[in-house]
């Protein structure tokens, strides 16, 4: 049988993928993007196609590369392309791999579900209320201040809408009232929760990959070190380091969920309590996974492995040399965007015993020179906001 792994996305999660695939000796690798990506340049990539944000996109390429392989083993790298796939699963089921339990993944993608899991287990989350109707609105009363409101799942992919806003007080809360309520009215549906107190510091995540036959082939767990562009953003850096909480936390919502593929539950630590409270599951590869492979914990290969029938090796991960994962374009975005951020930077950039960069890789310069131009898009944007031109 002629099998190929197929990334779907080539942002640096997707280029991680690649990287951790090819240096496990899989020789083919294809990939579908959106075009114009960091992954898109790699000279690990032998079959590449573009796709839109449709179900329909996705199946008329996977049925192409179909003809030139017996079995595809899918690797997802965001939300909507779960969906997508749990779509069309009956479709490409006799020829794909699908990284989904479709029991389960479409509730599980919900953050509303997931901390109802999260109380039903004992799992710490933040105090939280459901809004999908316009007088859900007066319920926001009964949480304190600050909170935190997002869409219940990742619709801002696919509609123009906020990923998250921060609301100080009941003040704030007022002033973007009309804008929750128009988002209301075209159905869009939210969570409100409180904030959980501390900076961009104190994000920790297990990630592991559970098969169909209900096992966990391979975890590890890690913290992010700070985000991108703000404490509500995405990765920067990472680094191996995270307490037994984590992975205990991690591996007993997995179970619940009863998700497959790889998984992402994401916590912060609470000074409060000195809890771990989840802030969201992903079902999919997240941005600073090549953490864990870093870190001696092979999760895509053993996916890969499953998918063709072989027995997934067992990993164990490394906490020790502490390593940072570091993302330049983001780090240098946040040095000209944050005051005060330097000593972060420097902590990313030159702390922990080994630094493991993100892009750069010699063998694959072509990745890293399309991340300079993206650097200097980033850095023009950062520096025109902190002027306040834009």
């Amino acid at each position: 049988m002629k099998a190929t792994a197929l990334v779907l996305g080539g942002y640096i999660n997707g280029y991680s993928i690649v990287k951790e695939l090819h240096e496990e000796g899989v020789d083919n690798i294809a990939l579908f993007h959106a075009g114009r990506t960091i992954a898109g340049f790699s000279n690990k990539i032998n079959y590449m196609a573009t796709i839109d944000k449709t179900p329909e996109s996705l199946l008329k390429e996977l049925r192409k590369l179909n003809e030139k392989f017996d079995y595809i083993v899918v690797f997802p790298t965001d939300d909507l392309q779960v969906e997508n796939l749990y779509h069309i699963r009956e479709e490409i089921k006799d020829f794909c791999y699908l990284p989904l339990n479709p029991d389960t993944v479409m509730q599980s993608l919900d953050k509303y579900y997931q901390y109802a899991v999260c109380e039903r287990i004992g799992v710490p989350f933040p105090k939280t209320k459901l809004i999908n109707i316009a007088t859900d609105l007066d319920e926001i009363d009964e949480l304190t201040f600050p909170i935190l409101i997002k869409p219940s799942t990742r619709v801002d992919i696919v509609q123009n809408v906020f990923r998250n806003i921060y609301l100080e007080d009941a003040e704030s809360y007022a002033v973007n009232k009309e804008l929750l309520k128009s988002f209301i009215d075209k159905e869009i549906e939210f969570i409100a929760s409180e904030f959980v107190p501390g900076d961009d510091t104190n994000i920790y995540a297990y990630t592991c990959y559970r098969s169909q036959d209900a096992v966990i082939q391979n975890e590890w767990t890690g913290k992010k070190l700070t985000q991108y562009p703000d404490d509500y953003g995405v990765f920067c850096s990472a680094s191996n380091e995270a307490p037994s909480e984590v992975l205990e936390q991690g591996r007993a919502l997995v179970e619940a969920l009863d998700a497959f593929g790889i998984i992402e539950p994401e916590f912060k630590y609470d000074p409060r309590d000195q809890s771990f409270k989840l802030m969201e599951v992903n079902l999919r590869s997240m941005m600073w996974h090549r953490t864990g492979k870093v870190s001696g914990v092979r999760l895509h290969k053993s996916m890969y492995d499953f998918a063709l029938g072989n027995n997934p090796i067992k990993d164990t991960q490394h906490k020790q040399p502490t390593i940072h994962f570091v993302y330049m374009v983001h780090e240098i975005g946040n040095l000209i965007a944050r005051k005060g951020y330097w000593k972060y930077f420097k902590h990313n950039v030159w702390g922990g015993d080994k630094r493991v960069w993100a892009v750069y890789e010699i063998q694959d310069i072509k990745p890293f020179i399309y991340s300079l131009y993206l650097l200097v898009k980033v850095s023009a944007s950062v520096c025109l906001k902190r002027l306040k031109i834009r």
